[in-house]
């Protein structure tokens, strides 16, 4: 193939996600239903439920202009040869096949994150504000910026670093290697990510012993079968006033996190419920099956993209003159994008499943109208989309939809 091939071939993938999406996106907003479903009468006043109707709208049109601004941007720099430009420049400056994709990557990623800026304080200060989610203030999103940047390039580097030594050293066979590499990190960050990162942005303290919620807690755990060493509650409320909950880590790391505002829109037998559905996924070994098949899916990625990163029409079809990784990597990772998608629905699908197994195990083990009722409060909290469309259902939802495990729960 020529370059000139493979730069047609990028940019209509780039117009075919691009449209996809944007079709799918307008399926969705034009599904929403004006009619108050019956499952949630009750729960959702009509006021409440027009609310949610006007937030899903705000969103959809927030992300029809950043999803069409950013693909101009990358089609500008495909068509006008920005990214060979961007690699020139750097070359003038520094020497090192190494260095000069570190670098490369850096201004990518900060020129990304300055051209978006204005679009992430609007989501922050505008849309979440103007429908009551919104408790970031000015510092603690500036604070969060450098904290998630410095993070970025502290991990971010040393870990591409790897990559493309291991490229230089052993050619093709790069990829086991840094398969290996990214199989150790994913499985050390599962494990850790709740005690090493989380603490720079969030606060998290154990949860009260002797408390009437941590008694019903640790007697559930009891009767499941669950050995309970970690219930932490984190302060969510700091940023926003949606509720979540979540299990991370494995084995002796693993912990079980309630956020604060979770605690304050739930009762207790509710809060229980939640917390049986994240046991669900733990005695269900979700978190371990889905550790595993990501990394199957990156093994296969790495070892695609071992057979065509030494290729240099990958670099000239983006306009270089001379091979390097890191444009080859570009043009890969574009080019990859359907296949990408594909294995995406099937995680997707995956992660649907393990739902549903979570909401049945807690349904079978502790109470199924509890959790239909936590289900309901946190779908009216967050103004959820009670009637997302089918197809983008399929492509976009690790969640199944709450009418959806709501009906699954009532045949239980």
């Amino acid at each position: 193939m020529t370059a000139t091939t493979i730069l047609s071939a990028i940019i209509t993938i780039v117009l075919a996600n691009y449209f996809l999406e944007r079709g799918l996106s307008f399926l969705n907003c034009r599904s929403i239903s004006t009619q108050l479903p019956d499952e949630v009468k009750g729960i959702y006043s009509e006021e409440k439920y027009q609310r949610s109707q006007e937030y899903k709208k705000a969103n959809c049109r927030f992300e029809l202009v950043t999803a069409s601004l950013q693909v101009v941007v990358l089609l500008g720099i495909l068509m006008g040869g920005g990214f060979a430009l961007i690699d020139g420049l750097v070359r003038g400056r520094v020497q090192g096949e190494l260095l000069v994709s570190l670098i490369f990557f850096v201004l990518l990623f900060f020129g990304s994150e300055i051209l978006f800026l204005p679009f992430a304080l609007y989501h922050t200060f505008v849309l979440e504000e103007r429908f009551g989610f919104n408790k970031t203030t000015k510092l603690t999103f500036i604070t969060d910026k450098l904290k998630g940047w410095l993070l970025a390039v502290l991990l971010g580097w040393p870990l591409l670093a790897a990559v493309i030594w291991f490229y230089q050293v052993t050619q093709s066979n790069f990829w086991i290697y840094t398969w290996l590499l990214m199989s150790g990190f994913t499985i050390f960050f599962t494990m850790f990510y709740s005690t090493l990162i989380v603490p720079l942005f969030n606060k998290q303290t154990p949860l009260e012993q002797g408390g009437e919620l941590r008694d019903a807690i640790e007697a559930f755990s009891a009767k499941a079968g669950f050995q309970l060493d970690n219930v932490f509650v984190i302060d969510g409320s700091r940023r926003s006033t949606k509720a979540n909950a979540y299990f991370a880590g494995l084995g002796a790391k693993k912990r079980i996190v309630l956020y604060d505002t979770l605690i304050k829109d739930l009762e207790v037998e509710e809060l229980v419920a939640v917390l049986a559905h994240e046991i669900g996924h733990y005695k269900k070994k979700h978190t371990l099956k889905g550790i595993i098949a990501a990394l199957c899916q990156t093994g296969v990625m790495l070892y695609v993209l071992s057979l065509f990163i030494a290729n240099p029409v990958l670099s000239a079809a983006l306009g270089a003159g001379i091979h390097s990784f890191h444009l080859a990597l570009i043009s890969f990772a574009l080019l990859y994008s359907p296949l990408s998608t594909v294995m995406g629905l099937f995680m997707n699908g995956f992660s649907r499943k393990n739902e549903y197994e979570a909401d049945r195990f807690a349904a079978h083990h502790f109470n199924a109208a509890a959790l239909g009722s936590a289900l309901k409060k946190l779908s009216v909290g967050n103004l959820s989309n009670l009637s997302p469309h089918p197809a983008y259902v399929f492509f976009h939802y690790s969640h199944p939809p709450l009418l959806q495990r709501l009906r699954a729960m009532s045949t239980i």
